[in-house]
C-alpha cells in the first residue's frame, strides 16, 4: 500500500476520533471527507471502505475505555459499590439503553450498508439531527432532575435507547440523538453525555465486530496497514477530544453544534450538488 493511502487512513482516523464524541456525526463526517475528497473506494472497494469506516471506531472505543476505566470496572463488578449504598449506574441501565438500537441495527444492517452510506443521506441526517438538538435545548427543563449518570432511572435509560435508534441513519449522530433524548427526559447535558459514551463502547464494538466478520472476505492483506493506521489515529485523536467535549457540553449545550451541522450541510450541498 502506497504511503499516500496510509495518510488518507490517518486523516479518516483523525476525523473519526475528533467527531465521535461530539454530536456532529463521526460517520457522516467520514463519509463526506471520503466521498468528496479521499475516495477510499477506489483502492479498497466499496465493502472494504464501508467496513473501514465502522472498524476504526474501535480506536475511539478504546479511548472511551481509557477515560471511563473506573466506571467500567464498577459495572463489571471488579470494584466495590459506591460507599454508603448510594444509587449507582449498573449494567441493567446499559443493557436497557442498548437493546432498541442493537435489535434494529442487526435487522437493518444490510439496508444501511447498501443504501445509506452516501453524502446525500448524511446531509439529511445532519439537518434533521440538528433540529432535534435545537428542540432538546429549547424544551429542556431549566433545572435537570438528573445531574449525574448515577441518578439515571431505567425509564430514562430506555428512552435514551429509543433515541439512539435514530443514529442508525448516517449523519444523525449517536451522541447527538442520545444526549438530546437524555436532556428531554430531565437529564443534565453532562449526565446524558456520560451515559452516551458508556453505552457507545458495547454497541460500537458489536457493530464493528459484526461488520468486520461479515465483510472480511473483501479486506485483503494489503488493506491491513490502512486499517491499522486508521485505528491508531482514531484512538489518539479521540483521547484528545473526549475529555475536552465532556467539559464543554455543560457550558455551551447542543445549539452551537446544531448550527455547525446545518452550516456544514448547506456548504456541502452548494459546493457539490
Amino acid at each position: 500500500m502506497h504511503w499516500m493511502e496510509l495518510w488518507k487512513a490517518i486523516i479518516l482516523g483523525m476525523v473519526e476520533g475528533l467527531t465521535e464524541f461530539a454530536p456532529v456525526s463521526s460517520t457522516g463526517h467520514m463519509i463526506i471527507v471520503d466521498d468528496l475528497w479521499l475516495k477510499s473506494t477506489e483502492f479498497l472497494g466499496k465493502y472494504a471502505a464501508n467496513t473501514f469506516k465502522v472498524v476504526i471506531q474501535l480506536g475511539s472505543i478504546l479511548a472511551a475505555v481509557v477515560v471511563f476505566k473506573d466506571r467500567f470496572l464498577d459495572l463489571l463488578g471488579v470494584r466495590g459499590r459506591h460507599p454508603g449504598g448510594h444509587p449507582r449506574l449498573n449494567l441493567i441501565h446499559v443493557i436497557i439503553g442498548l437493546l432498541p438500537a442493537g435489535v434494529l441495527g442487526v435487522l437493518f444492517e444490510d439496508y444501511i450498508d447498501e443504501h445509506l452510506f452516501s453524502t446525500k443521506t448524511v446531509l439529511i441526517g445532519l439537518v434533521l439531527g440538528a433540529l432535534l438538538m435545537i428542540a432538546a435545548d429549547k424544551f429542556a427543563k431549566k433545572a435537570a432532575r438528573t445531574q449525574t449518570v448515577d441518578q439515571i432511572t431505567y425509564k430514562q435509560a430506555f428512552f435514551v435507547g429509543l433515541m439512539q435508534c435514530l443514529s442508525l441513519w448516517p449523519g444523525f449522530s449517536r451522541s447527538g440523538s442520545t444526549i438530546s433524548g437524555g436532556v428531554l427526559v430531565g437529564m443534565s447535558h453532562r449526565a446524558a453525555a456520560d451515559f452516551t459514551f458508556i453505552m457507545a463502547v458495547p454497541i460500537m464494538a458489536g457493530a464493528s465486530g459484526l461488520s468486520l466478520l461479515k465483510n472480511w472476505q473483501y479486506v485483503t492483506a494489503a488493506d491491513i496497514p490502512f486499517f491499522i493506521a486508521g485505528f491508531f489515529s482514531a484512538f489518539v485523536f479521540a483521547l484528545l477530544a473526549i475529555r475536552f467535549f465532556l467539559e464543554l457540553i455543560n457550558r455551551i449545550r447542543l445549539v452551537p453544534f446544531a448550527v455547525y451541522r446545518i452550516v456544514l450541510a448547506v456548504v456541502i450541498y452548494f459546493l457539490y450538488f
